[in-house]
């Protein structure tokens, strides 16, 4: 049972680090970005190129997956993304839907169709016993390393002088350039941090959930989920949201491997039942 719940923890905390740049696209600066999960694939290909064909250490792919996530999101944020924060979701939508079949497409083309899958270094791999119960150690290390940027993201939106700008700039940005506010370059660098979380969450997920060019499509349900079940106004939501639903999902395809696939949509139609707007909100924008 242990086990069970120690890898549906891992699971869930991988989940919100992979949609909490969504969260922020989508809740904060209310940008609906269905291409999120390319920037994903990018640090997740990234990962695999430079593990398995350059030999360069795990230790440094991670860092390099969220710089180099981060940069993309940056450029096609100055290049594409802009001019579309003042059009309509279904604009939005449409936009990023193709950027999805477009980076299919390119990842197809240079890296094939075959699943790649990262070889973690030997220390990173196993099982060791915690309370009788034998549980991955890199299971342990993404839940540590999810669980860090979590509260360091709540901090940041919550309690620093960037935050408040974020969030100043959300809620009216013609107040926020009024009283300083370089709403432009806080948009700017709010992508890309969002995507470089992405990425990061890519090269994190790349040996669990293994790469391949329907990487976008196969968990941009799964990002969507995270969103709905938490609400997108805040980094707690998605946070417990994705831990509830990675615990569901493992822990129901463990015991009732029949519908064990169907739980977290039932978990996700029961709360927009009750609460629309998702577990957790910050409130409705004026």
């Amino acid at each position: 049972m242990l086990t069970i719940l120690f890898d549906g923890v891992a699971y869930g905390m991988l989940l919100f680090i992979l949609a909490v740049g969504l969260c922020v696209t989508l809740g904060l600066m209310n940008f609906v970005n269905l291409a999120h999960g390319a920037f994903a694939m990018a640090g997740g290909y990234l990962t695999v190129i430079m593990m398995n064909r350059m030999g360069i250490s795990f230790w440094w792919c991670l860092p390099a997956a969220f710089i180099f996530s981060a940069l993309l999101g940056a450029f096609l944020e100055r290049t594409l993304y802009r001019r579309l924060y003042d059009k309509s979701h279904l604009d939005q939508v449409l936009f990023s839907i193709g950027l999805i079949f477009m980076s299919m497409a390119a990842v197809d083309y240079f890296m094939g169709a075959t699943q790649q899958i990262v070889n973690l270094p030997p220390y990173l791999t196993g099982r060791i016993e915690i309370f009788g119960a034998q549980v991955g150690v890199y299971r342990l290390f993404v839940i540590a390393v999810c669980g860090v940027l979590a509260i360091g993201l709540q901090f940041i939106i919550a309690r620093t002088r960037f935050g408040s700008q974020l969030r100043a700039s959300v809620d009216d940005g013609r107040v926020a350039r009024g009283l300083g506010i370089d709403v432009t370059r806080i948009f700017s660098l709010t992508f890309a941090v969002g995507s470089g979380l992405a990425g990061l969450g890519g090269a994190l997920g790349a040996s669990i959930l293994s790469m391949d060019p329907f990487f976008p499509l196969k968990y941009m349900i799964y990002f969507l989920i995270v969103i709905a079940v938490g609400g997108a106004t805040t980094i707690t939501g998605p946070f417990f949201a994705s831990l509830l639903l990675g615990i569901a999902d493992v822990g129901g395809k463990y015991f009732v491997p029949v519908i064990g696939g169907f739980i977290i949509y039932t978990i996700m139609v029961a709360v927009l039942i009750f609460r629309p707007e998702g577990l957790f909100t910050r409130g409705k924008r004026r």
